[in-house]
């Protein structure tokens, strides 16, 4: 999974502190800027406190992925919220203001919001009519080379074609075209600067550049898998880069990309941001996709050190960044096995469903809680009269704590 996915503009105003929200690449020629901005009051279903107007339906949909995954059932107004913003073509954009209107030129879709929308939509159920048509939508757009960009038309890169497969794998389903020739394509060779690691698209001469955010995309990518995953069968060979020359199978893509990952985080714990002039400084989300790369390839031994440092630093990061980011950091805990409710001291699932509307069984739960108080309250007015009327010199309240989820 890759969830840093950023437009060119704000790659520099959001990488250094890692927040969580989807990568895009420079919009397509003759397209429009993301969809308008949100009015000043938020929807009532929608996870997180900042505007949605770049990454609404993202980070809805990480949120919704992560609850399921701890076995959370969402609230129905946030899974309404999440279906409402589709266009009737099966796409989503970023963020519709106005989800009732139709979808228009104004109105960019793309693959990575849409993507995303259907692991969701499939992970809490009872939504397949809407994810099967967005499936539809995103096998209409696929590169004649196999992969994704993130807007219809626009050049294939690593990310998109990663979230995409996902999305397929999620639904059940396939592309018309294989997409994982194009990722061999762009996984560098061992022994090169960065060998085994994915590019995130060729540069204009061509040539490939390691991308740690794009390698762990194109892991998961490679061994068909979804941001929810847990940990592959432990793999009998050792996390070194090596393959068949040039044409590499799926099967060594991931190998080698995982471990690029795998050593590019075995000092420190974790990945780093680089960005040109800036000091480089750690890469909160790219670590936790990197985790979920190692584990879904089986070296579950090899993340447990940027997992650990995770659990002693990212809690921050988290509560800043809002829904996306806790989404990240469970869906990590979940494919290591670990316990995302216990995460260094965090309780991750609380603080996630804190920033949106109540998930089912707690909101249920605060009503039976109201309805007892209410209830206990009569009885106490009951009690009150008795004692006045026959001398009994106790009184008594039936009210009790509610319990915390």
């Amino acid at each position: 999974m890759t969830v840093l996915r950023r437009t060119a503009g704000a790659l520099a105003a959001t990488a250094v502190i890692g927040a969580a929200m989807p990568a895009t690449t420079a919009l397509a020629a003759g397209t429009t800027s993301p969809s308008p901005s949100a009015s000043s009051v938020l929807p009532s279903g929608l996870y997180g406190g900042s505007d949605p107007k770049f990454d609404g339906v993202w980070r809805q949909s990480l949120a919704l992925l992560a609850q399921r995954a701890v076995g959370v059932t969402p609230a129905a107004k946030a899974v309404d919220w999440l279906a409402g913003q589709q266009c009737a073509n099966g796409a989503f954009a970023a963020f519709r203001a106005k989800p009732a209107a139709a979808c228009d030129a104004k109105v960019t879709v793309d693959t990575n919001s849409t993507a995303a929308a259907v692991q969701a939509l499939k992970a809490v159920g009872g939504r397949d009519a809407a994810a099967t048509k967005a499936v539809s939508w995103l096998k209409s757009v696929q590169n004649k080379d196999g992969g994704w960009g993130y807007t219809p038309g626009s050049p294939s890169d690593t990310n998109s074609t990663g979230v995409v497969v996902g999305a397929l794998a999620a639904a059940g389903a396939s592309a018309d075209r294989s997409p994982y020739d194009l990722l061999a394509k762009w996984s560098l060779p061992c022994g090169q600067d960065g060998g085994g690691a994915l590019a995130y698209q060729p540069d204009k001469q061509g040539k490939l550049a390691a991308n740690a955010d794009a390698t762990a995309a194109g892991v998961l990518g490679a061994l068909g898998k979804g941001f929810v995953t847990t940990a592959g069968k432990a793999r009998a060979e050792g996390p070194a880069c090596a393959g068949s020359g040039t044409a590499r199978t799926r099967e060594e893509v991931a190998r080698n990309g995982a471990a690029y990952l795998a050593d590019a985080m075995s000092k420190s714990g974790h990945l780093v941001s680089a960005l040109a002039g800036a000091e480089p400084q750690p890469d909160y989300g790219n670590t936790a996709d990197a985790v979920v790369a190692l584990a879904a390839q089986g070296w579950t031994g090899q993340a447990k050190k940027p997992y650990a440092w995770l659990e002693a630093h990212a809690a921050p990061w988290a509560e800043q960044s809002g829904p996306a980011a806790y989404a990240e950091l469970i869906l990590a805990a979940h494919a290591m096995g670990a316990d995302p409710r216990d995460f260094g001291g965090t309780n991750l699932v609380t603080a996630l469903n804190a920033t949106g509307p109540a998930p089912r069984a707690a909101a249920a739960a605060a009503k039976h809680a109201e309805e007892k108080k209410s209830g206990n309250s009569v009885w106490w007015i009951v009690g009150t009269g008795l004692v006045a009327g026959i001398g009994i010199g106790f009184l008594f309240s039936g009210r009790r704590k509610q319990q915390q989820l």
